[in-house]
C-alpha cells in the first residue's frame, strides 16, 4: 500500500513570516522536516503543499518535491485533502512543517498502525507527560483515551483532572499539586495518518462547538463521529513558533538529537 507523507507549509505566520524558510543550522527549516521524514521506512513518497512559490522554489532547490495549493486554506488538513484531490494514495501521513527534529520512527509508527488494521480511519501519535508543569501547559495539548486506544477528547485543559488528589485543596499552586506519578497524562503529538476517502471528507464537514472553544481541528472529527486512535510513542515534538526557539532547535541537533 502506498503511504504518502503531505507536509504542509504556509509561508505567513503571524510570529515568524516564511517560517518554512528560516535558516537553521546552515538549511531552511522546511529541508530538515523533508529529509527526517524520508528516513522513515514505510513512506512512499513526501511531498511539501504550500501556497507560496518561494518555498516550491526553495524545496526543489534541494531536491524535494513540493506542489502549490491554494491560499485559502484555514487547517493543514484542508490542504493535504487539496493534495489527496490531485495525488492518489491509500494512506496519506500530515507532517508540521515546523518540527525541523521530526523522528522518522513516529512517521513508521503511524504508518503501520494504519497498514495493520484497516478499521483505522485517522490515526495520531501521544507521549506519556512526566512533568506536572506540561500538564497544567495551556500550550501543551492534552488527550484522554479509551480502553481501545481511541482518543475521547484532545484540550488544552489538565485532563484527567484527579479531583480526589489532597494537594489540590492545600496548594495554591495547581501545578505543584498534579503528580504525573499518580495519574496518566498523555501530550498529543500534532501528526495525522488518513485513509483517502476519509481525508476527503474532511472539508465537508461542518465546524462545531468544540473545535471552535479549544481551537484544536481534530475536535471537528469527533463532533461529527469519526473515531481517532492514539498511538503511543516516546517523541516529544519540539517546534518553531517564534525565533527565540530556532537557538534551541539548533543546540539540540549539536548535541545530536
Amino acid at each position: 500500500m502506498s503511504v504518502l507523507v503531505v507536509i504542509p507549509a504556509r509561508y505567513a505566520s503571524t510570529r515568524l513570516p516564511g517560517k518554512p524558510l528560516a535558516p537553521i543550522a546552515g538549511k531552511p527549516m522546511i529541508q530538515h522536516v523533508v529529509e527526517r521524514v524520508r528516513q522513515a521506512k514505510k513512506v512512499t513518497r513526501t511531498v511539501v503543499a504550500t501556497d507560496d512559490q518561494r518555498i516550491v522554489s526553495a524545496v526543489e532547490a534541494f531536491g524535494g518535491e513540493a506542489i502549490l495549493t491554494r491560499s485559502d486554506h484555514r487547517t493543514g488538513t484542508d490542504r493535504v485533502a487539496e493534495v489527496a484531490t490531485h495525488i492518489e494514495a491509500d494512506i496519506y501521513i500530515n507532517v508540521q512543517g515546523d518540527e525541523p527534529l521530526i523522528a522518522s520512527s513516529v512517521v513508521d509508527a503511524l504508518a503501520a498502525a494504519m497498514l495493520e488494521d484497516d478499521s483505522i480511519q485517522i490515526a495520531t501519535p501521544c507521549t506519556p507527560i512526566l512533568r506536572a508543569e506540561d500538564v497544567m501547559d495551556p500550550n501543551i495539548t492534552k488527550v484522554v483515551r479509551d480502553f481501545d486506544g481511541n482518543g475521547l477528547y484532545f484540550s488544552h485543559a489538565p485532563i484527567p483532572w484527579d479531583r480526589d488528589d489532597p494537594l489540590l485543596t492545600k496548594s495554591r499552586n495547581a501545578a505543584d499539586a498534579v503528580d504525573p506519578g499518580n495519574v496518566r497524562h498523555w501530550k498529543h503529538i500534532g501528526l495525522y495518518a488518513f485513509r483517502r476517502a476519509t481525508l476527503l471528507e474532511f472539508p465537508t464537514l461542518p465546524p462545531g462547538e468544540l473545535e471552535s472553544l479549544e481551537k484544536l481541528e481534530q475536535l471537528r472529527w469527533l463532533e461529527n463521529g469519526f473515531s481517532i486512535r492514539t498511538v503511543e510513542t516516546d517523541y516529544d515534538a519540539v517546534s518553531v513558533d517564534v525565533p527565540a526557539d530556532i537557538p534551541r532547535v539548533e543546540a539540540l541537533l549539536r548535541q545530536g538529537r
